[in-house]
C-alpha cells in the first residue's frame, strides 16, 4: 500500500513538472526575456539613468555611475500609490562636502519650492516632487570626476532615501 502511494506521488509530481513545456507559445505583445527596451537603452547609455521610488521610503538604486564630460539625464519614477503630500519623492544631487543632515533638515520646510532651501547653491541638479505614478526628468552637465550624494529632499527621507553618484 505504501508502495502504491509513492508510484502515485511520483506520477504526480512528474505530470507537474511536464505542464508549461516547450510547445507553450508565447502571449503575443509580452516579453518574456528580462532585458527590456529600456534597460538596454541604460546599458547603451551609462548617462542615461532611470531611478525609482516607492511608498516604502527607498530609492531602487544606492549608487550611480555615469561618464564625465557628457549630459546626464535622470529619469524618477514613484512606482508606488501615494500621493505626493503624503509619500512625495525628488532626487536631489549635491555637491561634494554638503552635509546630508543640515541639507534635509533645511530643505523640509520648503515644500514651495520642492523641498529645495531658498537661496541655496548646494544643489546641482533636482527634479520636481512626485506622488505614485507619476515620473519627472531632469538633465544636466554631469560634475566634475569624484562622488557626489543624491537624496530625497522630502521632509524626513534624507535619512533613508540616499546614495552615491559616481562620476567617472
Amino acid at each position: 500500500m505504501k508502495a502504491i502511494k509513492v508510484i502515485i506521488l511520483v506520477v504526480f509530481s512528474i505530470s507537474l513538472i511536464s505542464c508549461g513545456g516547450k510547445d507553450q507559445k508565447k502571449q503575443e505583445g509580452f516579453s518574456y526575456d528580462k532585458n527590456t527596451e529600456v534597460s538596454n537603452k541604460a546599458k547603451s547609455d551609462p548617462n542615461d539613468v532611470v531611478i525609482t521610488s516607492n511608498d516604502a521610503m527607498q530609492f531602487n538604486k544606492k549608487e550611480i555611475k555615469v561618464k564625465a564630460g557628457k549630459k546626464v539625464k535622470i529619469t524618477l519614477k514613484h512606482i508606488g500609490k501615494m500621493d505626493k503630500n503624503v509619500m512625495g519623492h525628488n532626487f536631489v544631487l549635491l555637491k561634494q562636502g554638503v552635509d546630508i543632515m543640515m541639507f534635509g533638515n533645511k530643505a523640509g520646510v520648503e515644500k514651495d519650492n520642492s523641498y529645495i532651501p531658498t537661496g541655496t547653491d548646494d544643489v546641482i541638479a533636482f527634479t520636481k516632487v512626485i506622488g505614485g505614478g507619476e515620473t519627472a526628468v531632469v538633465e544636466f552637465d554631469a560634475p566634475e570626476k569624484g562622488t557626489y550624494d543624491f537624496l530625497c529632499s522630502f521632509p524626513g527621507h534624507y535619512a533613508i532615501m540616499k546614495g552615491k553618484f559616481i562620476v567617472e
